[in-house]
């Protein structure tokens, strides 16, 4: 079986009709959710972009030991995998740190194309913009359409990876106008804090969530162009297709206007001086994402299974017939495609990298980022989610069904629920061998 894997980042599962949203427009991909298993419990494992990369190559928790960071090259990546059983594997992305800086996530591709235009070069290379097509996720999308054209009788694994709905938010005007009729063009940029506490107004959020909610429809146009493509080809009989993310994004919930929490404002009046990251917890809006996965043969269906990101990996190799590596510590979701339901593992975790506080990082833009204090991790099961940092730090306890915007902390009220859950938490990262300075700080409230 062929595989297509297709990730667009900061995509938030709300962005679709099929998980409730019926104001964002994304006919395509709300049509393809009809032909699929759609997963409503689905979890990032490791936060934010590239540590959930390395959980989707290798099928490991690799937030107890990676971070923001080059794949290893002892690592057994999937798409090496799948090229020594016969798979012609390509990739085709323009999120922009794969390879830079020796990143090595191309590894184990037969072929592997980077669309320029985000990240550092991004305004050098959109000053040459003129059309739709000029757009990273456009051209993207455009070259796994020529790709499969010239390679559809093989048997093949294509990884399609756009950046956007990612921030900087600048998709044509007229996408923005489907929210935000009277737009003039005007660019929000998320400021990484509360927005309140630093002078933000509604209207800044409701430029920016139009803005953003026009780069999710353009997304939605091309990948549907890449599923028609697929169509056209004849090859929907004997191709799996998985749509996902690695993160969401918060526009004003819980007080926030970004991901994670960080002081940008000395970098910005000290260039060269490292920003300083705070506690950034990951609510459901960032940590429960959105699976379609399309499997010929398999009929249409929603599951309520606890699955994560790092899952796909065993589940691509799955459905290819490959063996699975013993290196992978998540597990298959096949099982879970073919209608049964999953009773463990029971629970996902969500989380930054473990650094302790004082470590420096280069996360996302290789600038440095100081490590300020312990990064929350989530822990969540059907009916909980626990927000853990370390000893000594808040907690907060939420009991999803009945409050699943999390506004009631329930840490005081049902102590043994955070304990056990907490308890969970520590007995996988002692299974994954986490380094004792890092697993030290971690074990009790």
């Amino acid at each position: 079986m062929n595989i297509v894997f297709i990730v667009s980042d900061t995509f938030r599962r709300d962005n679709l009709n099929c998980y409730g949203d019926k104001a964002v427009r994304t006919p395509h991909l709300d049509q393809f959710a009809k032909k699929c298993v759609v997963f409503d419990r689905c979890y990032a494992d490791s936060f934010p972009t590239m540590p959930a990369r390395a959980d989707i190559f290798t099928g490991k928790w690799t937030y107890t030991y990676l971070g923001w960071a080059p794949l290893p090259r002892e690592e057994t990546v999937l798409a090496s995998v799948m090229r020594r059983a016969g798979y012609t594997t390509k990739a085709v992305v323009d999120t922009p740190f794969f390879v830079r800086g020796g990143y090595n996530y191309d590894r184990g591709f037969t072929d592997f194309t980077e669309i320029q235009g985000q990240g550092t070069n991004r305004l050098d290379i959109n000053m040459q913009r003129r059309y739709e097509t000029d757009y990273c996720a456009p051209a993207t999308m455009l070259e796994a359409e020529r790709w499969l054209q010239r390679h559809r009788k093989e048997k093949f694994f294509l990884y399609v990876d756009a950046w956007d709905p990612h921030e900087p938010w600048d998709p044509p005007d007229w996408y923005v106008e489907l929210y935000y009729p009277e737009y003039d063009g005007k660019q929000i940029f998320p400021i990484y804090w509360y927005w309140k506490e630093q002078g933000m107004t509604e209207e800044d959020l409701k430029v920016a969530y139009a803005c953003y909610c026009g780069e999710v429809t353009m997304v939605d146009l091309w990948v549907g162009r890449l599923l028609d493509t697929i169509e056209s080809l004849n090859l929907m009989e004997k191709t799996a297709i998985i749509f996902t993310t690695d993160h969401g994004f918060y526009f004003g919930e819980h007080g926030i206007f970004g991901k994670t929490i960080m002081d940008l404002r000395a970098s910005a009046a000290y260039p060269g001086l490292p920003s300083r990251m705070y506690r950034s917890p990951l609510y459901e809006e960032v940590a429960r994402i959105p699976l379609l996965t399309y499997v010929p043969g398999v009929k249409a269906r929603r599951s309520d299974s606890i699955v994560s990101l790092a899952d796909l990996m065993p589940t691509v190799l799955e459905l290819a017939g490959v063996e699975i590596p013993k290196t992978v510590q998540a597990k298959s979701v096949v099982p879970v495609l073919k209608g049964e339901e999953r009773t463990e593992p029971d629970f996902v975790v969500t989380t930054h990298p473990l650094y302790n506080p004082g470590e420096i990082t280069r996360m996302v833009d290789a600038f440095e980022r100081i490590v300020g204090e312990h990064l929350p991790s989530t822990i969540t099961t059907r009916e909980w989610s626990l927000l853990y940092a370390s000893e000594g730090q808040p907690a907060e306890l939420y009991h999803l069904p009945s409050d699943p915007k999390q506004e009631k902390n329930l840490i005081q009220k049902e102590p043994q629920i955070a304990k056990d859950l907490l308890a969970k938490f520590v007995s996988r990262l002692e299974k994954a061998g986490t380094e004792a300075r890092l697993l030290a700080p971690r074990r009790r409230f």
